[in-house]
């Protein structure tokens, strides 16, 4: 073998050498502190993963097999009008069940959806539906002084009322949310403290929670308490983040 030849496999080696000693470390740096632009790529899908998640999270009640919908109702509001589930279509609202004499939950429920009404008031297409379960003492003139005391200014916001069986129907089968009279109870009538959310289409809604739906939401807890005596937490930040979303559907 000629030296020409030596000198060549020698200068092969040598840029060999160097390869490794300068690259390769740089090489297994990288890799093992992972690709910036790739843990970026990753960051994103998994950002946009939970996005997909966050936004597919509200759930339709379903009732043997089938969404359950808003039945129709007709009453007369605050303001004399006659108010029907059909004025609520495309839009997205809030159910509540209490009378104006409650002296427990109904002030902290409507004080909680006066600050959500304040919180949508740029938006045209949110309102709440409030049904009365003593019409034989809140007439729409009742009504209307309870409006303006607690500062209902949403004219999406109806407070009804009307037939007494009517709205113990809606309320009891039409919404699964409980609604009596009870003698032995402050104020004479025992109702559910929970909100339903209704979407655009009249279908009632609710976020699902490790799996299940979470149906509907405690309107009593208020934000700035966070839990009650027995802590159960608030659940208003959750219904305002829902009726987001719904918003944009």
């Amino acid at each position: 073998m000629s030296n020409k030849t030596n000198y060549s496999y020698v200068g092969i080696a040598f840029i060999i050498l160097v390869f490794g000693i300068i690259f390769v470390p740089k090489i297994v740096d990288r890799i093992t502190n992972e690709d910036i632009t790739r843990n970026e790529s990753r960051s994103d899908q998994a950002n946009t993963k939970e996005k997909e998640v966050a936004t597919s999270e509200l759930a339709f009640l379903n009732i043997n097999g089938e969404p359950k919908k808003v039945p129709d109702f007709s009453f007369v509001d605050q303001n004399g009008n006659q108010i029907t589930n059909k004025d609520y279509e495309g839009k997205v609202y809030v159910v509540e069940f209490f009378f104006t004499t409650c002296p427990s939950i109904c002030p902290k429920m409507n004080k909680n959806l006066v600050q959500i009404q304040n919180e949508f008031k740029e938006f045209a297409d949110f309102g709440v539906a409030s049904f009365t379960i003593n019409p034989g003492h809140d007439t729409t003139e009742v009504l209307k002084v309870y409006a303006d005391n607690y500062g209902i200014t949403n004219p999406n916001w109806h407070l009804m009322t009307g037939d007494k069986d009517a709205i113990y129907e809606l309320a009891n089968i039409g919404f699964n949310l409980y609604t009596g009279e009870n003698e032995e109870v402050a104020g004479g009538f025992e109702h559910s403290g929970n909100f339903a959310l209704i979407d655009k289409n009249g279908f009632i809604r609710s976020r699902v929670v490790a799996g299940n739906p979470l149906i509907f939401y405690n309107g009593i807890i208020s934000e700035a308490e966070q839990k009650d005596d027995e802590g159960q937490e608030q659940q208003i930040t959750m219904l305002k983040e829902d009726i987001a979303q719904l918003l944009q559907e």
